[in-house]
């Protein structure tokens, strides 16, 4: 009976259709390849998975609970790790890093090769101002990547495309792997890699180890990397054509591949990626310093009780009295220089802790609740600054902490202030309502939390890639007050700057972000909230252009929790603390006083 009442909730499962799991994870080794793509990936996903979320239990969702899918989200996070980390490379150096042993150059809409790599020069034996039809392929060829070219170009429906093409030196098959690129200024260009590759050492062993291949069949991918046909394979293996169809078959199967061509893709992208290195860890961190106006100052640091690094900074007065601050999962650690300089004036020390995983504070065992020991962190950092009592200062999703701050620790929080806060989700609308890029996230960590990390990584090597500028324009180009308020030179300093410690060059916080977002926070912690009730002052600082929280969502709070005090900005959005700062410190300055 057990049995078939099982069988009966599995048949209701939601799950995605064949044809979308299988665009889900060409995207996935698209955007492993070359985070650019991140953002057709968004795109796929929302289309494919909204109506899945729409058919989940919200309360306990089982959404994609896919073995074979979530393995190729880890394998694919796997080789998003390898991304070589350069310093500021131009835009077509940036396109054409990511390929070492495999021919690759870039076309302009001219049909010149703008630039090609070592591999693409020797293999192709390209002259120097190369043109397409310098190519050492068919003429019936060259028309059809001509024509492909033009497609890409004009920036249709499509923005990449597969060709086989012959070889007139060799005469073999080569297949062109083509991508579109825009450079910063708009200037569209399309990126060719072909097959043309010197088999790395050893990377048969890496196919069969990340498909679970057996050595025949990793050597058969080799042949048809190579564009043999089957006939030649079985000719060179000595095994008849329908072995050889029969190992293909379980390598498609294998890989979850739907064609020769597709695996050729796969292996010539899985090529590319065992090629990629990061470079070393960075030095310590000793000071957070901006472009002119923020004043440099040093990070604090403390050694755990576990042994681990812990930084923390201290912004206005060093002798005032005490605001602890939390930073939310972006790390904006800094404040524009002039809120920086008001603290000091009205003699408020800000303790601002730096979150494990964050800057050089060493992030925690992956066993360990990342929630329980940011809390003890921060208190030990309120220690340290002999710090008995003090109101808090919080961004967005941080009120989360602040109130288990106060809840396990009762009499340390004398006020929280939220700035753009978010208090317990607790209706399914209150995710499909978010900005797409806000949902992406937050409902794929309440949906799907096992494929968040991937998402998370992502989105930061694409941060890095497009610059926090271009990053910061693409999240929240909806809210035209955060946009404004981000290209004040203030704070366009101070969220740069303070950011840093969640991605530098030489750093990336996606590990500790998606674990705090897979924590507790995205469950209802109504209870805890409530619990606070006449405790102390809990106060709300909201912008209506909040991404996150728009306005019928944050209705919805006013209504759920009506003895929270509530101030509104219409012209600001997630970053109302960064527009409005003197409000906020205008009403911070009684509770201080109190």
């Amino acid at each position: 009976m057990g049995s078939n009442r099982q069988q009966a909730d599995d048949d209701d499962f939601p799950t995605l259709s064949d044809k979308d799991r299988a665009e889900a994870i060409g995207c996935l080794y698209d955007v492993a390849l070359d985070p650019m793509r991140f953002e057709t990936l968004l795109d796929h996903w929302e289309s494919a998975i909204s109506p899945l979320r729409a058919k989940a239990d919200f309360a306990a969702p089982r959404l994609l609970d896919d073995p074979q899918l979530a393995s190729h989200f880890h394998r694919a996070g796997e080789f998003l790790d390898r991304i070589a980390l350069t310093d500021r490379p131009d835009e077509i150096e940036t396109i054409l890093a990511p390929f070492d042993r495999v021919a690759a150059l870039v076309f302009d809409r001219d049909h010149y090769i703008r630039a090609a790599n070592e591999a693409a020069r020797v293999k192709l034996g390209l002259p120097d101002r190369a043109r397409l039809a310098d190519l050492p392929i068919n003429a019936d060829d060259i028309a059809t990547v001509a024509a492909t070219l033009r497609l890409l170009i004009c920036g249709g429906q499509r923005d990449a495309a597969v060709l086989r093409v012959r070889s007139r030196v060799g005469g073999h098959l080569i297949v062109l792997r083509l991508q579109r690129h825009l450079t910063a200024d708009g200037t569209p260009l399309v990126l060719a890699a072909s097959n043309e590759a010197a088999w790395p050492e050893g990377f048969c062993d890496i196919l069969r180890h990340a498909f679970d291949l057996t050595g025949a069949e990793a050597a058969i991918v080799r042949h048809l990397v190579d564009c043999r046909t089957v006939a030649e394979i079985a000719e060179q293996r000595g095994r008849s054509v329908d072995t050889i169809r029969a190992q293909i078959k379980s390598i498609l199967s294998k890989t979850e591949t739907h064609s020769q061509l597709e695996l050729v893709r796969l292996a010539l992208s899985v090529m590319d990626m065992t090629n990629l290195t990061l470079k070393s860890a960075p030095g310590p961190r000793v000071v957070s310093g901006g472009s002119g106006m923020l004043k440099e100052l040093d990070f604090q640091s403390l050694v755990t009780p576990d042994g681990r690094r812990l930084d923390y900074l201290v912004l206005g007065d060093p002798g005032g009295t005490p605001v602890l601050y939390l930073p939310l999962d972006f790390g904006l650690v800094r404040w524009p220089a002039s809120a920086e300089a008001e603290a000091a004036r009205r003699g408020w020390r800000i303790i601002v802790p730096i979150r494990a995983g964050y800057g050089m504070s060493d992030m925690v065992a992956r066993k360990t609740d990342y929630d329980a020991a940011l809390v003890a962190d921060t208190m030990q950092v309120l220690q340290a600054e002999n710090v008995i009592r003090c109101p808090v200062i919080c961004q967005s999703g941080d009120f989360y902490y602040a109130v288990r701050l106060a809840r396990q620790h009762p009499g340390v929080i004398s006020a929280i202030i939220a700035c753009s806060g978010m208090l317990p989700l607790t209706r399914r609308e209150q995710f499909e309502r978010m900005d797409k890029w806000h949902r992406f996230i937050l409902a794929g960590a309440k949906y799907t939390p096992h494929l968040l990390p991937f998402m998370v990584k992502a989105g930061f090597l694409l941060a890095r890639k497009i610059g926090k500028r271009g990053f910061f324009h693409s999240v929240f180009g909806n809210s035209p007050g955060d946009i404004a308020t981000f290209e004040e030179a203030e704070v366009f300093e101070a969220v740069v700057t303070g950011s840093d410690t969640a991605l530098s060059d030489t750093h990336c916080a996606d590990e500790p972000f998606s674990r705090q977002l897979t924590s507790g926070q995205l469950d209802d912690w109504s209870d805890e909230v409530n619990a606070l009730r006449g405790q102390f002052p809990v106060i709300f600082m909201s912008g209506t252009q909040d991404p996150q929280v728009p306005p019928a969502t944050l209705q919805e709070f006013r209504r759920d929790y009506d003895w929270i005090e509530y101030h509104l900005f219409e012209d600001a959005g997630q970053l109302a603390f960064f527009r409005h700062w003197r409000v906020v410190l205008g009403r911070l300055a009684p509770l201080i006083a109190e």
